[in-house]
């Protein structure tokens, strides 16, 4: 059972990394609503004289070995007039094997369509950080890939956009946060190794109902496409209590299902966690994912007291 296992985690780690090329390669999120920069750089506050940041872990798989590990961190804040910028870092991790870290920079034009809706579009800029080292890895096959002899150490600029509409109670976005197609692995001495990594568009919504003056419900989804893999679908439902404690849950189609909670410590400060059973043959070699999310508002110099006031709360 034991040698089953390892030799399931290492084909795991070998897909994950982008030997078949067609794959979904971005990180993935259950509390994406509250790190949406990340994916649309066109993601917009409307809040003047705040500072908004984030920050976000996920142990995804625990139990597996080489399961992957997610850290990343987010800054959006208001630069001028109809004007909105931010900075997002994001590390991504399997094992001791692969890392990749993307470093990018956000701006978004914000155009009033009336009263209380707008339209922003976006642009961000970057680079992406990839290695691997294969020392001390243990190969499931006698004889093991060439593509795996040697260790790696790239770095890929790229670039990408996004559009973002909202009003007081809703959004919707859609962006490609990657347009560039970056080779990790390549033709090299003579060894065809193939790991592109493929353009992801995201589609994301979600709207406020107000239920009473204690309660607030939240759908929201987020579909990913990428060329070659099946759409990806996340649905969720949270509901807000007094403005203080959020219940919700989730479902990724055909993958995985989610429990999150969190609380709004104050007004400037919130903290969430989210748990994901895996429902795929993947499930039987895991105890599941967890995640963790802190935001800080800095700076404050409106009061705007609400929890449906802002797209930054979805």
């Amino acid at each position: 059972m034991t040698k089953q296992f390892i030799k399931y985690s290492i084909n795991a780690v070998i897909w994950l990394i982008g030997f078949a090329a067609m794959s979904q390669q971005d990180p993935q999120y259950t509390q994406y609503m509250y790190n949406m920069s990340v994916i649309n750089p066109a993601y917009a506050v409307d809040a003047p004289g705040t500072i908004k940041l984030g920050a976000i872990y996920r142990a995804q798989w625990v139990g597996s070995v080489g399961g992957p590990t997610t850290g990343s961190f987010f800054a959006h804040t208001s630069i001028a007039n109809r004007l909105e910028g931010g900075i997002s870092i994001v590390h991504d991790q399997i094992g001791d094997v692969v890392k990749e870290t993307n470093a990018y920079a956000d701006i978004a034009y914000v155009i009033p369509v009336s009263e209380k809706n707008k339209l922003s579009f976006g642009i961000k800029a970057g680079a992406t950080f990839f290695s691997t080292n294969f020392n001390g890895f243990v190969y499931s096959d006698p004889l093991p890939d060439a593509a795996f002899a040697s260790n790696l150490s790239k770095t890929f600029p790229n670039i990408g956009i996004g559009a973002f509409y909202f009003g007081e109670q809703y959004y919707v976005g859609l962006s490609a946060p990657n347009l560039l197609k970056s080779k990790h692995l390549d033709n090299d001495s003579g060894i065809v190794a193939a790991g592109a990594e493929e353009l992801h568009l995201f589609l994301t919504g979600g709207y406020v109902f107000n239920l009473n003056e204690n309660l607030k419900l939240k759908p929201a989804f987020m579909a990913k496409s990428v060329i070659g893999a099946p759409l990806s679908l996340d649905v969720s439902a949270n509901v807000l209590i007094d403005e203080m404690v959020e219940l919700g849950t989730a479902y990724r189609w055909s993958d995985s299902y989610s429990f999150m909670i969190g609380f709004n410590i104050s007004e400037d400060f919130r903290v969430g966690y989210a748990y994901d059973r895996t429902i795929s043959n993947l499930g039987k070699f895991n105890s599941g994912t967890h995640e963790v999310i802190m935001l800080f508002d800095l700076n404050r110099i409106v009061k705007k007291k609400g929890y449906d006031k802002s797209p930054r709360f979805f």
